[in-house]
């Protein structure tokens, strides 16, 4: 969940555990609860990246980067997209014929977002950040990472300072939910 170094280490450490995920997803000859324990994680790892980069990341982009409402407004509205798969991947039965469908798109839908992030806005975030902005904005991501929802809440503020009031209280009520069924164990 935290691994150290600036916001972009920090993020694109993410983007390949979650492609790890994907690869073991991809390997599995069928469905049944350690498919549901994978998605599980999966869910958890995007939905915490997914909070710290609209807590944090985002608005930062929108500071510096020429262009940055427009970069934050589309990468906010992916994030939409992938939490809606995510809520309908947490409701669908592994063994059912939708889920195959539903994971394919949301592993799409994440390359493709990610592909983006890693070939587009880091590099212009590291153009217009120091090192030191970038140290700084990691720490925050580590932190907002680490109380942030382990779970789909597509109906939830994705903006400051909504989402920064909102978030940790949420993320306290889903890990207890966590923690009581024993989801993300794995």
């Amino acid at each position: 969940m935290g691994h150290g170094g600036d916001a972009i280490a920090e993020l694109m450490t993410d983007h390949r555990e979650v492609e790890e995920m994907f690869a073991r997803i991809k390997g599995m000859p069928g469905g049944g609860q350690e498919l549901r324990d994978v998605v599980d994680e999966v869910t958890i790892e995007l939905v915490r990246h997914s909070i710290a980069e609209e807590e944090y990341l985002y608005p930062a982009v929108r500071e510096h980067v020429e262009g940055g409402d427009r970069i934050a407004d589309k990468e906010i509205a992916d994030h939409g997209r992938v939490e809606e798969l995510l809520k309908q991947l947490e409701k669908t039965d592994t063994d059912d014929p939708k889920m195959g469908p539903l994971l394919q798109q949301l592993m799409d839908e994440v390359s493709t977002h990610v592909r983006d992030e890693e070939d587009n806005l880091f590099p212009m975030l590291r153009q217009a950040c120091s090192a030191d902005a970038l140290n700084k904005l990691g720490d925050k991501i580590r932190r907002a990472k680490s109380m942030a929802p382990t779970r789909p809440h597509p109906a939830a503020p994705d903006t400051p300072p909504a989402n920064k009031l909102l978030a940790p209280g949420a993320g306290l009520v889903d890990r207890a939910r966590d923690l009581i069924t024993g989801r993300g164990r794995s």
